[in-house]
């Protein structure tokens, strides 16, 4: 539940009128944000506020944080909370950005992005921009980071966040697990639709998952269409209707 200093917090942030410039960025940077209907729109730019203000965004390797970082950012992960609570989100404290390619001592190789546990996104601006320029390729650095977010919301890292009802579980964990497994074997329907590396655990799994759904809905809805139906139910829009 929304702590009262939190909520307090909040309610100031959203009574804070949004940047002009704020807009300008949006146009340039974030094409999903072109589409929205006007009172989506209003409904994102309210988000978009509190998560810009209220989350400390650090910039690494010589990255210098910006208005247009800290709003296209939160772009990226407001998309995923569009018809969620932005309560999924208490738990991140600091976004940290990268110019690029980046290395972690716990990793080998550089890295685009990583979810840490204990509140923290790492990105690279880089994949950030990458991800939003070709919005219907399957990849999406960002969207897949904040979707670890929303599934370590419920405490654990384990590929089922946060649902909306109890009663989803049962039906979520039936089908997640039978197109996990299917990405695991190389089913041709799953392959079609994500990426390899959702195979590696079910917290990846989610992860891709979520990056299909936003960036290949129509193809998900067609190859995968019940595991399109969990991924509308929880995140409570249709990206691919009348198809």
């Amino acid at each position: 539940m929304l702590g009262p200093f939190r909520w307090l917090r909040r309610r100031q942030l959203l009574r804070r009128p949004l940047p002009p410039e704020w807009l300008g960025y949006l146009d340039k940077r974030v094409p999903f944000f072109r589409e929205l209907s006007p009172e989506l729109r209003q409904r994102f730019l309210d988000k978009l506020k509190v998560f810009a203000w209220e989350k400390e965004f650090i910039g690494a390797g010589g990255f210098t944080i910006t208005d247009e970082v800290r709003v296209v950012v939160a772009a990226t992960a407001v998309q995923l909370v569009l018809f969620l609570d932005l309560s999924y989100y208490d738990r991140l404290r600091e976004v940290i950005v990268y110019p690029g390619a980046f290395k972690l001592p716990d990793r080998t190789g550089a890295v685009l992005g990583e979810a840490k546990n204990w509140g923290t996104v790492i990105l690279s601006w880089d994949s950030v921009l990458a991800g939003l320029r070709n919005p219907d390729d399957g990849h999406d650095t960002a969207a897949h980071e904040f979707a670890h977010v929303l599934d370590r919301a419920d405490g654990a890292f384990d590929g089922t966040p946060k649902l909306r009802q109890y009663s989803h579980y049962r039906e979520w964990a039936s089908v997640m697990s039978e197109h996990f497994h299917g990405l695991q074997q190389g089913r041709r329907a799953e392959r079609n639709v994500m990426d390899d590396y959702g195979s590696l655990n079910e917290a990846e799994f989610f992860a891709v998952a979520t990056e299909s759904f936003f960036e290949k809905p129509r193809q998900m809805k067609q190859k995968t269409p019940e595991l399109y139906e969990e991924m509308k139910r929880f995140y409570g829009w249709d990206p691919a209707p009348g198809d």
